[in-house]
């Protein structure tokens, strides 16, 4: 891009304003197929935990069972409340999950958590026989998941079902799932995330079949799916029936589910296990719908058959992926994946303000669902002087997936009062808040301290003219 001259008048009934010249000039941004370490997003392993009395301190065991998992970011942590299934949680039990989120915040990694009664398939062996334990439990642990919502991405299921999948349990009914669904939501204080398995049973669990009205009423349940593209219905996720012919809170066809799932996961997370080599999961089928459906997450472990058939096909589109194996185009873009586009200023005089414009985009399959602390920051060749300038950016346009050509653009309006002559460099940075890490953007240039570099001012006052 072009640099960009202002040159002021000196003097307007007798007053200086501004710089005698000013001259931006913006850097040129291209678009890499790199790795990026971001946040939430990504291939997670899973961890089970029993919880009893006996064992309050976790500290140790999470050290060594983490100690060669250091190439993720998220990790799902299931935890098992199966001795208590007859009745209320302990206060040794409630210090044991208490100690295990503290020991878990040493992994530095973000949880997908899940609170279960099965590991087996057989659930009905051990999860309660009376549904108020199950709300008991949850208005136990609720204020525990409040309590560390910084450290946990998603809350997956409602405690029921065969390895907590909400298959395989006596509480399924739409009144079972509302009713649980609302006393988890309360008890954890619409701190997190939550999510049910099946679009059906979101429909079901808030009472709305359309999408926006749940979202003016403050919903915060996202779904997650261990079937993705396991066969035609996604192993029972979905039926065969049209919405009209099946009903709004039942089950609908593939077609429906996807385009469901679209529109509701712009605002929540998705996520889950692929399964089982089929031609729903065959590479180039598989990144459509994973696109649509608008994925942030999925097992590292399971299904290898699948992963393995990913890692063996090729990336033929054209630009910075073309020649990549499948497996790591899919890495890359689960979840968000910004990309800054294109820079551009103009300098006011009268306010001596030079006006920045961001063309930002999101390549990858989901949007960035976590508060993030966006700011340009200028740092000063000459003097070192810093300032930092926050940003109002609304990032829920940048939903990715098929929406990935959308381009938002963010304004921002950098001071220069008070700076001589001299160079300064202009820099975007972009923070999860929760965890204060800087989140990477999709381009060839290295980030820095002060994240990625906009462009460079050339100042010259007045006062030198």
């Amino acid at each position: 891009m072009p640099a960009l001259l202002l040159t002021g008048l000196l003097f307007v009934w007798g007053r200086k304003r501004g710089h005698g010249r000013v001259i931006f000039s913006a850097e040129c941004f291209t678009e890499s197929s790199r790795y990026l370490s971001n946040p939430n997003r990504g291939f997670y392993y899973i961890y089970g935990f029993v919880i009893a009395d006996e064992n309050a301190e976790w500290e140790e065991t999470v050290a060594e069972r983490f100690q060669d998992d250091t190439g993720t970011n998220l990790t799902m942590i299931q935890i098992n409340l199966c001795n208590y299934r007859d009745r209320e949680l302990t206060e040794q039990g409630l210090d044991s999950i208490r100690s295990l989120f503290q020991a878990l915040r040493g992994t530095g990694k973000q949880l997908i958590v899940r609170f279960l009664y099965d590991w087996s398939g057989e659930n009905a062996e051990t999860e309660p026989e009376d549904i108020s334990v199950i709300l008991r439990h949850i208005e136990q642990t609720g204020p525990l998941v409040a309590e560390n919502k910084d450290i946990i991405f998603t809350l997956q299921g409602l405690f029921t079902g065969n390895w907590g999948e909400m298959n395989g349990t006596r509480y399924s009914t739409a009144e079972d799932w509302h009713t649980l669904y609302e006393t988890l939501r309360t008890a954890t204080e619409d701190s997190v995330y939550l999510a049910v398995r099946m679009p059906m049973q979101w429909r079901n669990a808030t009472g709305f079949a359309e999408i926006p009205e749940a979202f003016e009423d403050g919903c915060r349940l996202g779904l997650f799916n261990d079937g993705i593209l396991g066969n035609y219905s996604d192993y029972g996720t979905y039926g065969e029936a049209s919405r009209k012919e099946a009903g709004d809170f039942s089950c609908w066809n593939r077609e429906e589910e996807l385009a469901f799932q679209e529109e509701l996961c712009g605002y929540v997370p998705n996520g889950g296990e692929v399964i089982v080599d089929n031609p729903y999961n065959d590479w180039e089928t598989a990144m459509h719908d994973l696109a649509v459906m608008h994925i942030s997450y999925l097992n590292e472990d399971y299904d290898r058959r699948v992963l393995e058939k990913w890692a063996a096909a090729t990336v033929e589109e054209e630009g910075c992926y073309q020649g990549m194996d499948g497996l790591s185009y899919a890495e890359r873009h689960l979840g968000y994946r910004l990309l800054l586009k294109e820079v551009s200023g103009e300098y006011h005089f009268w306010k001596d303000i030079l006006s920045l414009r961001i063309d930002l985009q999101n390549v990858g399959f989901a949007p960035i669902l976590k508060e993030t602390v966006p700011e340009v920051i200028v740092v000063c060749e000459d003097t070192g002087e810093c300032r930092e300038i926050p940003l109002d950016v609304d990032f829920t346009y940048l939903v990715g997936g098929r929406g990935a050509e959308r381009v938002e653009t963010v304004s921002a309006d950098v001071s220069l009062t008070g700076w001589q002559s001299g160079s300064c460099r202009v820099y975007l940075r972009l923070t999860d808040k929760d965890s204060g890490r800087q989140i990477y953007f999709a381009n060839e240039q290295n980030p820095t301290e002060y994240g990625y570099l906009l462009g460079t001012v050339e100042l010259e006052s007045l006062k030198s003219r």
